[in-house]
């Protein structure tokens, strides 16, 4: 009979079900504290898709970790909608600045009129009933500003702030893209392995059950023995079928968030690394993570914007002044014609806006209450971010090495098992329960392994380091 088997399949789906936990509490921040329409705002899903440039070709082309990730840096939606979220941010700052400047136009005017008396009500002897036509030509420049206005000036202030954030947000998508792209592409090496194992493991499985058929119809082994051989085969050619399924599904995941046309075939070049790490100074790690992490600094601004627009909220109640001018030419034609010139100042003063100005007020302090709220959980998320990435290094560091003399101990004892069936001193029970335990032995190899890379992948997002990503996958 077979053993429960332990299998990658499950193991990735338990620990890609906290990675992506992570990859949602990471998420770039989004501007906050506008009132225009906001573009959309990079998710967690957004980082799983992409726009996919170019054809398939039909030939299968190599692709290393650093090809997937520019390409990945190019095409993945996340940092796409990033970089069109800091366009519409840097729309709003310029919105926003047009209010503190003078609005200038010129309109040029020709206008010939013809009026009928009469029909205006208009009957006086003497008068001809229609008069005209005549005309004018007016050529003139008018000019709006608001010259004492402390509200616009902070709106201004809190959408640079906004603009900031935005930019500082398109940066930590690439952080995120390459923990995103570098987690596809290490699982595809992962099932590769898998499926490797898998193959040796049908071949050793063929092994036995054509000694267990010879055995048999030389009499020395009974039929037990050739029906537990010829089912513990199937259930390797199962195993090798699921992991052949399951490989191509994340070779398809990774063809999605770099952008690359899913009819493409292609093969990994890189092997899946290991080295160990033992930079493990909690302390000094975590400080350059608060200083090198960009949705850290994101939030800063954010507060920052947020603290403008409560500013702005109460600048609300000042007195507002704001200078009108006009200045242009008008007469019969532009020839016979004389410069006019209109202008004014208004003193505006809100006198009953109490409850307007109030509900405003208590908008824009929420918003600000919320606003640090998330910048105390961030700096706090970002500690345990950099502790548990050292956690996890730590913990599949010991994993690959266990798993690593498992998978010589178990390999032993099938070889062990084989002679003994061989010589006629034991049943195939042993063998089949040695193939058992190397088919164990060798998967939790390929998982730990694989949560090793994925956890230098997760301390270098952590640090705001993902651009480096190529020291810590090396243990540096």
């Amino acid at each position: 009979m077979n053993l429960p088997r332990y299998t990658f399949q499950n193991e990735f789906c338990a620990y890609a079900a906290g990675l992506l936990l992570s990859l949602v509490l990471a998420a770039p921040a989004s501007a906050v504290g506008q009132s225009a329409p906001q573009a959309a705002a990079p998710t967690a899903s957004s980082f799983q898709g992409s726009v996919v440039t170019g054809q398939a070709s039909p030939e299968s082309i190599g692709l290393s970790l650093d090809d997937a990730i520019q390409r990945g840096l190019k095409a993945n939606l996340g940092i796409i909608l990033s970089g069109t979220q800091a366009d519409t941010a840097r729309a709003q700052r310029l919105s926003q600045l047009q209010s503190l400047l003078p609005d200038i136009d010129l309109n040029a005017k020709e206008s010939v009129q013809q009026v009928d008396l009469p029909a205006e009500g208009l009957r006086i002897p003497g008068l001809p009933t229609i008069i005209g036509p005549f005309g004018y030509a007016d050529v003139r420049a008018s000019l709006s500003w608001s010259l004492v206005n402390v509200s616009s000036l902070r709106a201004y202030l809190a959408a640079r702030h906004n603009f900031a954030a935005a930019q500082l947000s398109a940066q930590d998508a690439h952080d995120m893209v390459v923990l995103t792209v570098g987690n596809a592409y290490l699982l595809v090496l992962a099932d590769e392995t898998e499926v490797a194992s898998a193959q040796a493991q049908v071949a050793t499985s063929k092994v036995s059950l054509d000694q267990a058929v010879a055995n048999h119809q030389a009499g020395t082994a009974p039929e037990l023995d050739e029906l537990r051989a010829r089912v513990d085969y199937q259930s390797q050619e199962q195993q090798l079928i699921a992991a052949q399924n399951a490989l191509e599904k994340d070779k398809l995941a990774l063809a999605r968030v770099i952008g690359l046309p899913l009819a493409q075939q292609f093969t990994l070049t890189d092997q899946a690394p290991y080295a160990v790490y033992d930079q493990l100074d909690i302390d000094t790690l975590i400080k350059q993570a608060h200083a090198n992490r960009k949705d850290l600094a994101a939030l800063v601004e954010q507060v920052k914007a947020a603290e403008e627009q409560r500013k702005a909220a109460t600048a609300d109640r000042f007195p507002t002044i704001e200078a009108n001018a006009d200045y242009g030419d008008i007469g019969t034609t532009l020839a016979h014609s004389h410069g006019t010139v209109d202008a004014s100042a208004t003193l505006s003063v809100p006198v009953f806006k109490e409850f307007a100005l109030r509900g405003e007020a208590q908008q824009a302090q929420a918003q600000l209450d919320t606003s640090k709220a998330q910048l105390s959980d961030k700096n706090a998320q970002i500690d345990a971010d950099v502790r548990d990435a050292l956690l996890d290094i730590q913990s599949a560091q010991q994993e690959v090495e266990v798993a690593r003399s498992s998978v010589d101990l178990a390999n032993e004892a099938l070889k062990e098992a084989q002679e003994r069936y061989k010589n006629g001193v034991d049943d195939n029970l042993a063998v089949s329960q040695a193939q058992q335990s190397v088919a164990q032995a060798n998967e939790q190899y390929v998982a730990s392994l694989y949560r090793h890379n994925v956890a230098k992948l997760s301390l270098a997002r952590a640090l705001g380091a993902g651009e480096n990503y190529k020291s810590y996958m090396g243990g540096k």
